[in-house]
């Protein structure tokens, strides 16, 4: 597969990534509205920081006028759970993968593109990336900013249901795969019912979704990978 035809096939991958991303967005535009952030302001906060709850996280900060080292730590808390993604991405390209494009798809990993790439049969093209890149995270950052603008003319109803096309949408990134993967199948249920029960304890209950997130990612993913090793594709290849 061609750079080209890779990042086609991530733009067609990202339009219904960007459809739920412009949806959710709207209510992250109230957020920023809500401390005073200008339509521009929020469109920049999405661009560069394109995470939800990274997002409600700063602007919740700024509202409560904390300092800058404040916002540098709660924020790089809420998207721990991103380093972890980063580390499992860089597993899936090749050797020889320029660091440039490295830093590039690390920069915009979202949960959604994450499982778009880390579901990708094979070595992991970084213009798939930029192809789904190049459509969602446009959507994300133009619905904060109209969300700015119109947030608060939306019925609140309204409002709460966009925000659940984003769960909607994250479902169908990991359906497909599940199909064809037994393993895959039984653990994301198993994921859904631990969330619930580390967000229900009373110490994890306690800490931020994303320190939650990056302890349930670790300690799953660490006995799944004790409990099934994937096999070396040249080990697939002698079978």
């Amino acid at each position: 597969m061609t750079n080209r035809q890779a990042f086609l096939r991530g733009m067609k991958a990202g339009v219904p990534i960007a459809l739920g991303y412009f949806a959710v967005s709207f209510s992250l535009g109230i957020a920023a509205k809500s401390v005073g952030l200008t339509p521009f302001q929020g469109f920049l906060a999405s661009l560069l920081n394109s995470a939800s709850a990274g997002e409600y996280a700063l602007f919740s900060l700024i509202g409560a006028g904390a300092s800058l080292i404040e916002l540098f730590f709660v924020t790089l808390v809420a998207n721990g759970r991103y380093l972890l993604m980063s580390c499992a991405l860089g597993q899936k390209f090749s050797e020889d993968t320029p660091l440039i494009h490295r830093i590039g798809v690390g920069f915009y990993i979202t949960d959604e593109i994450f499982s778009l790439s880390i579901t990708t049969p094979g070595k992991l093209n970084p213009f798939l990336n930029y192809g789904a890149i190049a459509v969602a995270v446009p959507a994300w950052s133009v619905g904060t900013a109209l969300g700015v603008i119109a947030g608060n003319i939306l019925p609140a109803s309204l409002v709460s249901a966009l925000s659940v096309a984003l769960y909607g949408m994250f479902i169908a990134c990991f359906l497909p795969p599940a199909k064809q993967n037994r393993i895959l199948l039984c653990a994301i249920p198993c994921c859904f019912f631990l969330s619930y029960i580390a967000f229900r304890m009373p110490v994890i209950g306690d800490l931020s979704e994303g320190t939650r997130a990056v302890i349930l990612t670790v300690v799953i993913a660490t006995i799944l990978a004790v409990a099934f090793p994937l096999k070396d594709e040249a080990e697939e290849a002698d079978i």
